[in-house]
């Protein structure tokens, strides 16, 4: 007897589908499972055994052979085991389902029956719709999760027995009868699976819950001072530009940058959706609160980080740190404490803004489209900029060029805003300082503009532009042109640092509301980039 259902699992974020063929033949009881399964799907045959047991069906005494195909595709984790346990069922005539779903089954069993949640159902149910299955039933600690994708039949199982809860009168509790009655009563046949529907949400449960629940206390209006950094980080917001603050200890860089997700504004439904499925993929959001991601991520993680928990990586390569910032913000803190290594290994996401991961069987790419943010120390002490004679520097030269050389130059060039952070002097009266909400405002309008002048192409913000497309979308008055060329050839800058001040200069005159850029546009473009030349 043959038999065939629909699942599915992770390749890198996005979901694949997986045919669960059944063959059950005479022979010796044996079970196997074929189709370059991981060990957690060979072990599905005992937990697959005992639930169907603990349920009251029949575990079939045969032959049975399980392939997952393709064949030729390396499969892991836990989600097969419910299309098992029912392929199993249907193909031993135990249970007939609706013959007008076609339906993707997802989920681990427990030994009792119990179906237990599995990560990354957002990218496998979005499959689903994709390749035209009217349904997918699932774990119904996934629903919540499930629902986001619109347009198709969510279906949630708590048990197995929730399957045909008319078949016992005590559905929480395993069955007693034996195989031979169980034989005798016939396939217990499913007209519908209504009693398992889950409703779509609103648009607005769809993104309830979420926004404002990392940083809704931080407001840029409790930095006293420093509003030529404040200007930059707008700047900043305003084309997505990355940027790096450069000071000595308590002069409230890292402040700074840890309120700069305050003034970026929401996530779109789309990009909602990007994100909440790389969340979902390393199984992120089974303590957030429902509904698709609505704040732009800001991730943070430590110097110690290796190089597969930065760009990602394992056997089956997982999203590492550049992904998970993914559409928000990446901040590195203390950037030379990173291993060098780790950092070179940036240059490429900055660029292409995917991550490319090449293993012997696949290459995985993951989405990489972040804002790089980050703070550093100009010495190993943190005094070297500091004009007090409470605060000297004691580094030598030798160990300051040392602790510099941690930041190679190709990575710096990446670098749109470098921005020099004094401490704050006279902060009593440097006057009132504007709110988080003020400055996202006129980051929302410059990102308004950046959205209508790009309608027609895949570019979202400034930053992104290049090639030719950069020069036919920016033009310099003759003035700013000249400034231009002589700053390149003042400062020894490259090419690429070129183009990132044509892009900030653009950004500026958005965040103006000016409708060409000025040369006073450039000069301030400009004058973010004087460290390559004064501290590197």
């Amino acid at each position: 007897m043959y038999g065939k259902l629909y699942s599915s699992c992770l390749y890198g974020i996005d979901g694949v589908l997986i045919e669960v063929e059944t063959d059950l033949s005479n022979g010796l009881p044996l079970t196997s499972i074929i189709g370059l399964p991981d060990s957690a799907i060979r072990e599905a045959v005992e937990r697959v055994r005992a639930a169907i047991k603990n349920c009251g069906y029949q575990y079939p005494l045969q032959r049975i052979t399980i392939n997952l195909a393709p064949a030729d595709l390396r499969k892991e984790g836990s989600s097969f085991d419910l299309a098992i346990a029912i392929a199993l069922l249907t193909t031993s005539g135990q249970v007939v389902l609706p013959p007008q779903e076609r339906t993707l089954v997802l989920g681990e069993l427990a030994l009792d029956g119990s179906i237990r949640a599995v990560p990354g159902i957002l990218s496998m149910v979005d499959l689903a719709k994709r390749q035209g299955f009217t349904s997918v039933l699932l774990p119904y600690e996934n629903v919540e999760e499930a629902r986001l994708i619109r347009g198709i039949g969510i279906y949630g199982l708590r048990h197995l027995k929730d399957l045909a809860p008319d078949m016992t009168n005590t559905p929480n509790t395993p069955q007693s009868f034996s195989a031979s009655t169980a034989a005798n009563a016939g396939p217990i046949t499913l007209k519908d699976y209504s009693h398992l529907r889950v409703s779509e949400p609103s648009s607005e449960q769809r993104i309830q819950g979420k926004k404002n629940i990392s940083y809704s206390s931080e407001d840029y209006s409790d930095v006293l001072g420093q509003h030529h950094v404040k200007r930059a980080l707008m700047i900043a917001a305003a084309g997505m530009h990355n940027i790096m603050l450069v000071g000595p200890p308590g002069t409230g860089k890292t402040m700074l940058i840890k309120r700069l997700p305050t003034i970026l504004p929401p996530l779109s439904e789309e990009e909602a959706l990007e994100v909440t499925k790389v969340l979902s993929a390393v199984g992120h959001l089974k303590e957030a609160p429902p509904g698709l991601i609505a704040d732009r991520p800001f991730r943070s993680p430590h110097h110690t980080i290796s190089t597969s928990g930065l760009i990602g990586g394992g056997g089956i390569p997982k999203p590492g740190e550049v992904s998970l910032a993914h559409r928000g913000i990446l901040f590195l803190d203390e950037l030379p404490e990173f291993q060098r290594q780790v950092l070179e290994v940036l240059r490429q996401p900055l660029e292409d803004q995917t991550v490319t991961i090449s293993r012997a069987r696949a290459a995985f790419t993951f989405p990489a489209q972040f804002m790089l943010a980050c703070s550093m120390n100009p010495c190993p002490c943190g005094y070297l900029s500091a004009q007090s004679e409470e605060q000297r520097c004691i580094c030598s030269p030798a160990r300051v060029a040392a602790y510099r050389a941690k930041i190679s130059g190709p990575l710096l060039d990446r670098i749109d805003l470098q921005v020099e952070v004094p401490p704050p002097g006279d902060w009593r009266n440097s006057g009132a300082s504007p709110t988080s909400a003020e400055m996202q405002a006129k980051v929302i309008a410059a990102h308004s503009i950046q959205a209508k002048r790009y309608a027609k192409c895949s570019v979202r913000w400034n930053s992104q532009l290049s090639g030719t497309f950069l020069r036919k979308t920016i033009h310099l008055p003759r003035e700013a042109e000249q400034l231009l060329d002589q700053t390149l050839q003042t400062l020894n800058l490259s090419m690429r640092a070129h183009d990132r001040i044509m892009k900030m200069a653009q950004t500026i005159a958005d965040l103006d509301h000016d409708g060409e850029i000025l040369t006073a546009h450039v000069a301030e473009a400009i004058q973010y980039r004087q460290l390559d030349l004064s501290l590197f």
